[in-house]
């Protein structure tokens, strides 16, 4: 029967925009995570009777015909790349962009990765790195002698030394852009790479034509909406006992057919 396979790819449907809902919902306190949304497809359809067909030899035609659905079938999980709230933190190594950007991190391949989690600090040479130990590029180190550390909307970072009065410039932050953020590639730890569907990064200073700023002391929170995800939750959750509904009735009505006497 029909039904059966149809109510089957269904239910493998709701299951999958569920795990995204759920996946949403264990990032809800992540720094700078963006909240993802599955999105589905109609499968094949077989044609019975074809619209547009001739339904006798004098011309006339079939105006709707016959087509049967086979199911459903995950298209993408969509990735929305909204601007999160910035969340005051204290921390002078905090930094949260404001407007579009990512920050860049080298990680020990030696691949380029990229974040809106600015949640830095540094390490025991003082370069500022993330909270994994990977360097934030271009590298900018931190002098043992600063006693402050100021970093610009512009992502100058300058820093205050032991017994001067005048700040010192010791870095300049760059910011990336992507043509279509949605296709990089999440690789965890709040980290993306660059894709064949993300093109390649445009890179320049934060506060210029394009890009955000930065602000420190801040960091971004994720832009994940409680209400919604509880929402698109349940409608997930109905989809999918509506299917396994039709899963139930369709094996009353084989049983019906199989208890059939000639």
């Amino acid at each position: 029967m029909r039904a059966l396979r149809i109510a089957a790819t269904g239910m493998a449907a709701q299951q999958l925009n569920v795990e995204t809902v759920s996946n949403n919902i264990a990032n809800m306190n992540t720094v700078g995570y963006k909240r993802q949304r599955a999105e589905f497809q109609d499968l094949l359809y077989q044609n019975i009777e074809r619209m547009g067909a001739q339904s006798s030899d004098t011309g006339t035609i079939v105006p709707t015909g016959i087509q049967l659905g086979s199911g459903v079938k995950a298209a993408a999980v969509y990735r929305i790349t909204t601007q999160g709230t910035l969340s005051q933190t204290g921390n002078k190594y905090d930094m949260a962009i404001d407007g579009k950007g990512y920050f860049q991190v080298q990680l020990p391949t030696g691949e380029t990765a990229y974040t809106r989690a600015g949640n830095f600090a540094v390490n025991q040479t003082g370069q500022l790195v993330t909270t994994d130990g990977y360097s934030v590029l271009p590298q900018i180190t931190i002098p043992q002698t600063a006693t402050d550390v100021s970093i610009s909307a512009s992502g100058q970072v300058q820093v205050t030394l032991a017994g001067q009065t005048t700040t010192t410039q010791v870095g300049q932050l760059q910011l990336a852009t992507f043509f279509n953020e949605a296709g990089l590639e999440a690789v965890g730890s709040n980290l993306f790479l660059q894709s064949g569907a993300s093109g390649p990064p445009n890179v320049a200073a934060p506060n210029t034509t394009g890009f955000g700023k930065i602000q420190q002391n801040y960091v971004e929170s994720s832009n994940v909406d409680a209400v919604t995800e509880v929402t698109s939750l349940i409608v997930a959750q109905r989809a999918y006992e509506m299917n396994s509904k039709v899963v139930t009735t369709a094996d009353q009505m084989l049983a019906s057919a199989a208890q059939l006497k000639s």
